[in-house]
C-alpha cells in the first residue's frame, strides 16, 4: 500500500501552529447519534477559526468503536462532509483518532486515508503488557499508512509513562509529524521535548499541547537545551485539545494572543500569565479532575448544552455522567470569567447571523 504523505499546505499549518479541538460526539436522549447537531458542532469549529478538527478522539467517546454502536467512520465521513461543504479558502488539518492493537490501528487508518483525513492520532492506550519496542513497531506500522500524530496520554484516563528513549525513538520514525502531548505532568512533557530535540527529525516534528491542565504555560515557553553542543529550542506550536472543543472562538483569540507575546518578546507575558490560572480553573469545572476525570465527556457536554449547540450530556457509557456539584462549577467559571467563554459568538451562530470564517 502506498504511503499517505501529509499535504504542504497542512505541513505549513500544522508547524505554523493552530487550534484543533477534540470533537465530541452528539447524541440524542435514546442514545442514537444526532446527526443535525453532529455536523453542527463541525460548522461551529470550523465558523470559530478552528485550524482543525479531530474525530474519533476521546472526546468522540471510545465506544463508538463498538460493534453494536458502529459509528467511528460515520463521524469521521460527516466531520469531512462538513469541511468539504464548507468551501474554505485556507487548510483545515483533519485529524482521526487511532486505537488498540496494530491491527485495530491499521484498520482504522485506512478509514480515515477513505475519508481524506491528513493524519492519524496514534493513542498508545490500552497496551498496558506492550513492551516500548512493540509500540514502536506499532507506530511504524500506522506510519506506513497515514501521517502520524503522536500522542502521550495521561495514566490517570488509561495511559502510560515512557521513557526518554521511546520518544527519541518515535521522533526518528519516518512520516511522523507531530505529537501531542498530554501527560498532565511537566517532567513527562520535558522528556518527550529534550527527545525530540535531539533526534535529526526535530524541524519536521511539529508539538501541540494536550496539557489541558497547563494550556497557556505551554504555548508560551521556548524549551532550551544542549545537544552535542548545539543549543536547540523547541516550542508547541498549537493545541489539540478536548478544552478546545468549548468555547473555540475565545480558544482562537488566545492562540493569537500567545503568538503575537512571543512576536513582542514576551509583551503582555505577565497578563497571559494569570489568564493561565483562570483557563485551569475554568478546565477543573468541565474535566473533574475533583472526581478522577470521570465527568470530562459530560462536563464537555454540559457547556455545550447550556449555549445549545447538544440537546444534552448523554454518553454512550451510562456510567459517564456530571459529577456531584460539577454543574454548580460549570455555572461559576462561566459567571467568573467571561471573557474567556463565547455564549454570544454562538447565539449568533445559531440564528444565522454569522458563518464559517475563511481568516
Amino acid at each position: 500500500m502506498k504511503t499517505y504523505e501529509l499535504k504542504p499546505e497542512i505541513k505549513t499549518l500544522l508547524h505554523e501552529g493552530t487550534v484543533i479541538p477534540a470533537h465530541p460526539l452528539a447524541l440524542t436522549q435514546e442514545k442514537k447519534l444526532d446527526e443535525e447537531r453532529q455536523r453542527g458542532l463541525t460548522r461551529y469549529y470550523l465558523a470559530s477559526g478552528a485550524g482543525g478538527i479531530a474525530v474519533g478522539v476521546h472526546s468522540t467517546q471510545f465506544e463508538i468503536r463498538d460493534p453494536k454502536v458502529n459509528l467511528y467512520e460515520t463521524v469521521l465521513r460527516l466531520a469531512a462532509e462538513e469541511v468539504a461543504a464548507a468551501q474554505l479558502n485556507r487548510p483545515i488539518i483533519k485529524v482521526a483518532g487511532l486505537v488498540g492493537p496494530t491491527e485495530q490501528a491499521l484498520k482504522e487508518a485506512q478509514i480515515a486515508v477513505k475519508h481524506g483525513y491528513d493524519l492519524g492520532l496514534l493513542s498508545m492506550g490500552g497496551l498496558q503488557g506492550w513492551t516500548e519496542e512493540q509500540i514502536l513497531e506499532r507506530v511504524k506500522a500506522v506510519a506506513d499508512i497515514i501521517p502520524v500524530f503522536g500522542f502521550y496520554l495521561q495514566p490517570g484516563v488509561g495511559g502510560r509513562i515512557f521513557s526518554y528513549d521511546f520518544w527519541y525513538a518515535f521522533a526518528q520514525i519516518s512520516n511522523v509529524h507531530a505529537i501531542k502531548v498530554a501527560a498532565f505532568n511537566r517532567y513527562q512533557t520535558l522528556d518527550v521535548v529534550r527527545a525530540v530535540c535531539s533526534s535529526n527529525r526535530r524541524k519536521e516534528i511539529a508539538l501541540y499541547t494536550g496539557n489541558d491542565d497547563n494550556i497557556i504555560a505551554d504555548l508560551l515557553t521556548t524549551y532550551r537545551f544542549r545537544v552535542a553542543g548545539e543549543i536547540l529550542e523547541k516550542d508547541f506550536v498549537g493545541g489539540l485539545l478536548g478544552h478546545w472543543a468549548v468555547w473555540t472562538k475565545k480558544a482562537v483569540e488566545l492562540l493569537t494572543e500567545v503568538k503575537t507575546v512571543k512576536q513582542q518578546a514576551g509583551v503582555g507575558l505577565a497578563e497571559l500569565l494569570t489568564k493561565n490560572i483562570a483557563v485551569i480553573d475554568m478546565n477543573a469545572a468541565i474535566f473533574d479532575p475533583a472526581h478522577h476525570f470521570q465527568g470530562c465527556i459530560p462536563g464537555i457536554h454540559e457547556v455545550l448544552r447550556r449555549q445549545g449547540l447538544l440537546a444534552g450530556t448523554w454518553c454512550l457509557n451510562p456510567d459517564e455522567e456530571l459529577s456531584p456539584c460539577q454543574m454548580e462549577e460549570i455555572e461559576r467559571v462561566c459567571a467568573a470569567y467571561p471573557d474567556l467563554v463565547d455564549d454570544e459568538f454562538v447565539k449568533e451562530l445559531l440564528s444565522g447571523e454569522v458563518g464559517v470564517s475563511q481568516a
